[in-house]
């Protein structure tokens, strides 16, 4: 039993971060209507600027985000403005297109990261990188705690800005109808720019937040874009509560899998739920749980 309460509390800890690489996505699939095959290789990009602030700054992990969020999100706002809205605005370009385009700067910048810090194994160390919380017979992990909190905060935080402010309401409305959006006044090539950069930060702080906890590589970006993709899907297309069902779901079906199966099969646990949700739940968790 014990053993099954502490692969269960490390699985809802790691899903809260995987949560918010999920929202990210989601965000963008809603307004922009594509999915980001470059988002887990910009979440990398953020392991990276936060790996070079921790060993040649001093920076704490946890902290760099105040600096990794915005870095990214202005990086990513310049790739919507020039790279992928040029495509969207023209409609005789096909959706896959814009899709294809965001796998393009996936791989540009899996192999910048490569050129620029080779492909070695890279992680950081902080005083609190070993340390645990025991409750009962409980063990929690320090770094996935504080990481935990801080998506959590961030969660709330992006919920009350889509919710209580004017461009909440405007990323709202375009997400659900841009033509009606475009009547009321709303700028849509601005929300379509503005989300992703939006989408982008929240891959960021997902970024920071792991980094403690995970090894840093050029290739890990894919691993994440995949598991972001499983995620959207998990909690049905365009759902951002649902994209937080989804991470819970991927990160306990991935402790699971490696506690009770193989710590090699934890990737493939997450995917086989996720071919089983195609196949017998379409719309994701969104049609069960009515969200």
């Amino acid at each position: 039993m014990d053993l099954f309460l502490q692969t269960l509390v490390s699985g809802l800890l790691i899903g809260g971060l995987y949560a918010i690489i999920g929202i990210g996505m989601t965000l963008i699939m809603g307004v922009l209507g594509i999915i980001n095959l470059a988002h887990g290789q910009i979440l990398m990009v953020a392991m990276y600027i936060t790996w070079v602030l921790w060993q040649y700054a001093g920076i704490d992990p946890y902290l760099s985000i105040f600096l990794t969020i915005p870095i990214v999100f202005v990086f990513a706002e310049g790739l919507s403005k020039y790279l992928l809205h040029p495509l969207i605005e023209k409609e005789s370009i096909l959706p896959e297109n814009q899709v294809l385009m965001t796998v393009g700067i996936g791989m540009v910048l899996v192999e910048l990261a490569r050129a620029i810090f080779t492909s070695d194994y890279r992680s950081v160390q902080t005083s609190y990188t070993d340390q645990s919380i025991h409750i009962s017979n409980i063990s929690l992990h320090v770094p996935l705690v504080i990481a935990f909190i801080i998506a959590i905060i961030l969660t709330v935080g992006l919920f009350w800005m889509l919710i209580r402010t004017d461009l909440g309401r405007s990323i709202r409305a375009t997400a659900q109808d841009k033509e009606a959006a475009l009547l009321m006044g709303i700028s849509a090539t601005k929300i379509t720019i503005l989300t992703y950069g939006l989408g982008s930060a929240l891959d960021a702080a997902a970024g920071s937040l792991l980094l403690p906890v995970y090894y840093l590589f050029p290739d890990v970006g894919p691993i994440f874009t995949v598991k972001a993709f499983v995620i959207t899907i998990l909690g049905g297309l365009g759902s951002t509560v649902g994209a937080i069902a989804g991470g819970l779901v991927l990160g306990i079906a991935e402790t699971f899998g490696a506690t009770y199966i193989s710590m090699g099969y934890r990737d493939a646990v997450g995917l086989v739920i996720f071919l089983l949700v195609l196949v017998f739940f379409p719309g994701g968790l969104k049609r069960l749980t009515k969200i």
